[in-house]
C-alpha cells in the first residue's frame, strides 16, 4: 500500500454542483487557531459507530445550501475570515470539492479540510489546493469494519493518511476513542502506527452521544475516553 499506488482523479465538477447539508459562517474550533467558515458536505460512504451528522450521511437528500449562497457570504467575509474549511460527511466524496476549493482560494481565503480518507484518489487530487488537513484515522486497518461499517475502510483511510503526509500539507490526525468497539490494546496499536508512518502523533477525541443515533448513544451509556484507556496512557497526547 503506497501513496503511488493511486492515480489521481480526473473528474471535476463545477462547485456550483457541490452538494451542501449545512454552513456555519463563523467557526473557532473547525481549523487551530483560524476563524473560518465551514462547509458541510453532504453524503458519506460509511456509518460509524460515533457518527454526530448521521443526517449528512445519504447523498440523495435536497441540499440545505446552495453554492451560489455560500460564494456570496464568502465575499461579504474577505475581511473577517483567515479560510473556509469543508467538512461533512465525506467532502471527498464529490468530485465538485476541487471546484469550490480553487474558488475559495482564487476569493483569497485558505483552504481546510476535513476527511476520513473515503476516496484517496479524489484527496490526492484536492490536496494541492489545500492548506490544512484534519484526517480522522479510527482503528487499526484490521479492526476499521467495526467502527466504519465497511471491509474497504482500512486501507483507503491508511493510504490517504500517506497521501497527507507526503502532500507538504500542513495536518493534524484524530482518533477518536468509541468504548463500544475499542480496547485499550486497540487504541495502543493504532497510536504506534500512526506516529510510525506519519511522524506525528494523533489528537485523542472523546466519542460524545451528542448527534448521534438513540442507539448508539444508549450502548455508550455514558462511558467515555477512561473507560477504555487509562488516565496516565498516552501522557504526551492531545486530548479533546
Amino acid at each position: 500500500m503506497t501513496a503511488a499506488s493511486t492515480a489521481i482523479v480526473p473528474y471535476v465538477e463545477r462547485a456550483d454542483a457541490l452538494s451542501i447539508g449545512g454552513f456555519t459562517p463563523y467557526s473557532g474550533v473547525d481549523w487551530p487557531g483560524k476563524l473560518v467558515a465551514t462547509v458541510f458536505a453532504q453524503g458519506c460512504p460509511w456509518q460509524c459507530t460515533y457518527c454526530h451528522n448521521p443526517a449528512l450521511q445519504d447523498s440523495r437528500t435536497t441540499p440545505a445550501v446552495a453554492w451560489a449562497d455560500v460564494r456570496d457570504r464568502l465575499r461579504a467575509r474577505r475581511d473577517l475570515l483567515d479560510g473556509v474549511v469543508f467538512s461533512g460527511g465525506e467532502p471527498t466524496r464529490q468530485p465538485a470539492l476541487i471546484g469550490a476549493a480553487r474558488e475559495v482560494r482564487e476569493l483569497g481565503f485558505g483552504v481546510g479540510l476535513h476527511t476520513a480518507g473515503a476516496y484517496p484518489g479524489r484527496l490526492a487530487a484536492v490536496l494541492p489546493l489545500v492548506d490544512w488537513v484534519g484526517i480522522d484515522i479510527k482503528a487499526t486497518p484490521e479492526t476499521y469494519a467495526a467502527v466504519t461499517g465497511s471491509e474497504v475502510a482500512g486501507d483507503r483511510a491508511w493510504l490517504s493518511l500517506e497521501l497527507v503526509r507526503d502532500s507538504g500539507v500542513d495536518y493534524e490526525v484524530r482518533l477518536t476513542v468509541d468504548p463500544t468497539v475499542h480496547t485499550r490494546e486497540g487504541i495502543h496499536d493504532a497510536v504506534a502506527r500512526i506516529i510510525r508512518l506519519s511522524g506525528r502523533a494523533p489528537v485523542l477525541q472523546e466519542a460524545r452521544p451528542q448527534g448521534t443515533n438513540a442507539d448508539y448513544a444508549a450502548k455508550l451509556a455514558g462511558r467515555g475516553m477512561y473507560d477504555v484507556i487509562g488516565v496516565d496512557d498516552l501522557p504526551d497526547l492531545t486530548r479533546r
